[in-house]
Formats: C-alpha cells, sequence, structure tokens
C-alpha cells in the first residue's frame, strides 16, 4: 500500500507491506545514503516480515545530512503511532547503513526526551551499520549507539569496510542494553559476498532479523 508521510511541508514517500493476519508489531524501514526504499535488499526484507506477520512501512528520504534523515525518520514514527489502520503495541526502527545511522538518533533523542515513556518503540535493527568511513578507523560513530536504551541487533559483513569487525565488537560491549552481533561472513558493506548470490545472503539477513524481532517480542510479553 503507497503511502506519503507529512513531513513539515513535504511528503515522503512510503509503503506499507500488511501481513495477512491483524499485525501487533511493525517495522519501519529505510535506505542508506545512495538508494531509495526500494533498494533490493528493503523489498525482500520488508515481503519477508509480512510474511510472517510483521507489518513493514519502508520509506525513502533523499538528503546526505543524518540530522535530516533523523527528522523524516521521527516523522514517520508519529505516522504509524498514530495511524487509525494499524493499532500496533510496538514497533522496531531498523535502517540500512546511514538509515541504520538515524534509526540510532531518533531513538536516543527520543529516549532523552521525554515523549517516549510509552515504550512504542521496542528495539533497533542496523544493516551494514557505518560506524567510521573507509580507512578511517580512528573516528567511530558510536555516540549514539552508547546512549540507547532498548535492545538492539547489527547485522554486518565481516569485511565491510564501513565497520570493522573488532571495532564493532569493541562499541558494542560498552553497550548496556541487550544486543547481538550477525556477521554475515565475508560479506563487504552492500553486503555482497563472492560465491554467494544476493538473494542467498538477504535470505540469511531476513531470517536473523525476523528472528530476533520474535524473540524481543516474545521477551516483553512474559
Amino acid at each position: 500500500v503507497k503511502v506519503k508521510v507529512p513531513f513539515g511541508n513535504k511528503y515522503l514517500d512510503a509503503i506499507f507491506s500488511v501481513p495477512e493476519k491483524k499485525p501487533t508489531y511493525g517495522v519501519i524501514l529505510t535506505h542508506g545514503a545512495g538508494g531509495d526504499m526500494n533498494f533490493p535488499h528493503l523489498v525482500s526484507l520488508a515481503a519477508y516480515l509480512a510474511s510472517h506477520g510483521i507489518l513493514c512501512l519502508r520509506f525513502t528520504c533523499k538528503g546526505l545530512n543524518v540530522a535530516y534523515r533523523t527528522k523524516a525518520f521521527k516523522a514517520v514514527v508519529e505516522y504509524l503511532k498514530l495511524h487509525d489502520d494499524y493499532k500496533l503495541s510496538g514497533v522496531f526502527l531498523a535502517g540500512r547503513s546511514m538509515g541504520s545511522r538515524a534509526a540510532a538518533s531518533v531513538i536516543r533523542q527520543l529516549s532523552q526526551g521525554d515523549d517516549d515513556d510509552d515504550g512504542f518503540i521496542q528495539g533497533l535493527v542496523c544493516l551494514s551499520y557505518p560506524l567510521h568511513r573507509p580507512k578511517l578507523q580512528s573516528k567511530l560513530r558510536d555516540e549514539d549507539l552508547l546512549l540507547i536504551t532498548c535492545p538492539v541487533l547489527f547485522v554486518s559483513g565481516s569485511a565491510d569496510e564501513m565497520c570493522e569487525k573488532q571495532l564493532l565488537e569493541d562499541v558494542v560491549s560498552k553497550m548496556k542494553v541487550p544486543k547481538k552481533i550477525h556477521w554475515i561472513d565475508k560479506a563487504n558493506h552492500g553486503m555482497a559476498v563472492k560465491g554467494r548470490t544476493a538473494d542467498d545472503v538477504m535470505q540469511e539477513v531476513n531470517a536473523q532479523v525476523f528472528s530476533w524481532l520474535r524473540e524481543n517480542v516474545q521477551l516483553q510479553q512474559k
């Protein structure tokens, strides 16, 4: 279902992937610095989640400014929260590369403000989180991650040129929330692996994301 999400005096293009049964939980998903919501990995993940009972709303927000993308992401969260057709118990924020930075920033800002005491945001999924620029390991983009107060899943390639394995493991070890890293063996930042098809890699990513979401939803229901 295509929708337009109000954002200031503009609209963001978005698409709902809706499960057959009424969903209880949703995922908001966005793309990296290049591309849009029709990036194959996002389309694949959205379809997989919807087929497993989780509502997925993916959106496009162009612009290479993380603060701008964060504002856009917040607008989408508000939109879904107030959406009459889907009364969700909670939502997970997810993004690929720069989109995951924006998602992390949204969660940090909301947890530090007064408006997220309702626990609507249940967790964060970072696909190919860009922890540093290529070959610039000294400047880590970890400030939002260290202040996040909800569970986090990282899915990254072990050969990601923007996320050195040991550096991410060090950052994650400092995080004070439930967290998990799933390494895609030999995958680069674009999740490409020599000798494996893109579909094969996406199946692995999708299954990992879904099983983590399911675990976290169950943990909260106990």
